[in-house]
């Protein structure tokens, strides 16, 4: 039973961390640079749906809309005031610039927030759920079954809308999407808003889960290794590497944590990344570059 319980809580976690590794995907696919603010963008989330619950009185679901309208423009404004100013430059110039947008969006929260954790009003049932013997609490369940539903539908929303379509050709081809009259500024902005909103889903939820403080963007650097285990440009890989770190992770807490005393949990993911990129380099997933000698 204990064994169950681990998988479970690790599917549940692995799934946020695939939701999140998503927007982290996109933004590597569409303009080759990772972006070291994903942790942040997760942050702000359940802040804001916090404060918008809180200090307006409104309900859970109205807050929800609220912060994914706020996470699509804060993502438009880093996109149009940082990143476009950066289109003709180094790669390391647009990595560098996110880690100093991390360091920024950190500094704010904490001035206008502080440190202490805050809990969120009661949103999903309270009373846990026995399944054969397996405790499974309420916001576990509603949490995986919001991801799975969010999954779906952004994977129908890349295979058939047309800025799904565009997104997929921006970033198999820039030039060759610029040569069919794409603008590449508006799908990189587009792509900066949906990462920015799935960061804060991603952060609302585990801020449910967990409550809400700053150290919930350290989740940037613990997805980290769920990309590069499951390919850097792979979407399919995200998912599924998240599922694969969120398992690994919880069995690693639940059985070897208590054998050295703790601390394990948050260094498996970064041990199995270093033997995934000495086997296969480019993660379980991702597309092998084909140069020209």
């Amino acid at each position: 039973m204990f064994l169950l319980q681990m998988l479970i809580n690790g599917i549940v976690v692995g799934s946020i961390y695939g939701l999140v590794a998503l927007g982290f995907v996109l933004i590597y696919r569409a303009s080759g640079a990772l972006n070291l603010a994903n942790g942040e963008f997760v942050l702000f989330g359940p802040y804001i749906c916090l404060v918008i619950m809180t200090s307006l009185n409104v309900p859970f679901l109205a807050a929800f809309i609220g912060t994914l309208i706020f996470s699509a423009v804060l993502g438009l404004v880093v996109e149009r005031l940082v990143i476009r100013q950066l289109q003709n430059a180094p790669t390391i110039s647009v990595i560098m610039a996110t880690l100093g947008l991390s360091s920024l969006l950190a500094g704010a929260v904490h001035i206008i927030w502080g440190h202490s954790t805050r809990t969120f009003p009661p949103v999903f049932p309270q009373t846990p759920l026995n399944l054969g013997g397996i405790i499974v609490t309420p916001v576990y369940l509603w949490s995986f079954i919001i991801v799975v539903i969010l999954l779906i539908v952004f994977s129908i929303f890349f295979k058939f809308s047309k800025i799904g379509l565009a997104m997929r050709a921006v970033a198999d081809d820039r030039q060759a999407a610029l040569s069919m009259g794409m603008s590449v500024k508006f799908v990189l902005a587009v792509t900066w808003m949906i990462a920015a909103m799935v960061a804060g889903i991603g952060g609302i939820l585990l801020g449910n889960i967990n409550g809400v403080n700053p150290t919930m963007s350290a989740i940037g650097l613990t997805v980290l290794p769920v990309v590069i285990l499951g390919g850097l440009d792979s979407i399919i890989g995200a998912i599924i590497g998240g599922f694969l770190i969120g398992i690994i992770q919880n069995l690693a807490g639940g059985y070897l944590d208590p054998l050295v005393g703790g601390g394990l949990k948050d260094v498996v993911p970064f041990i199995v990344v270093l033997l995934i990129l000495m086997l296969k380099p480019h993660g379980l997933f991702g597309s092998r570059g084909i140069e020209r000698v």
